[in-house]
């Protein structure tokens, strides 16, 4: 049986042994993925338009690991959890209270965002 062998700065390594390392380099980031603004509905499509809004808004971005494990338990609790049913007539409320023109902008938002987040 013959063995496939690597070359790495003049020394032989079995190929099935040998791990490539990652040159030392700049690392290139792609773009973020689009998404709609939780603060205005705007679609957000590049990271230059993320940052230009986060700008606007008077935001930063908050690494996870900055932010004290209790206060993302004491964040999470403040969202009620309620019943089916209760859930069915709160939205229906919140239905109601719109406008037309308030309903077709969050309907034309919810259409973007399956757009962007399926493959088709």
């Amino acid at each position: 049986m013959r063995n496939r062998w690597v070359y790495v700065k003049g020394e032989a390594i079995l190929a099935d042994e040998y791990v490539p390392t990652l040159p030392d380099a700049p690392m290139v980031m792609g773009d973020i993925a689009p998404y709609t603004s939780m603060v205005d509905g705007r679609l957000i499509t590049s990271r230059s338009k993320h940052r230009e809004h986060l700008r606007e808004h008077g935001m930063r971005e908050v690494d996870p690991s900055e932010v004290a494990p209790e206060k993302l338990a004491n964040y999470r609790h403040e969202i009620p959890d309620v019943a089916p049913q209760q859930r069915k007539e709160l939205i229906r409320a919140q239905f109601d209270a719109m406008s037309q023109k308030d309903f077709k902008a969050a309907l034309q938002r919810d259409i973007d965002r399956v757009k962007w987040q399926s493959n088709y």
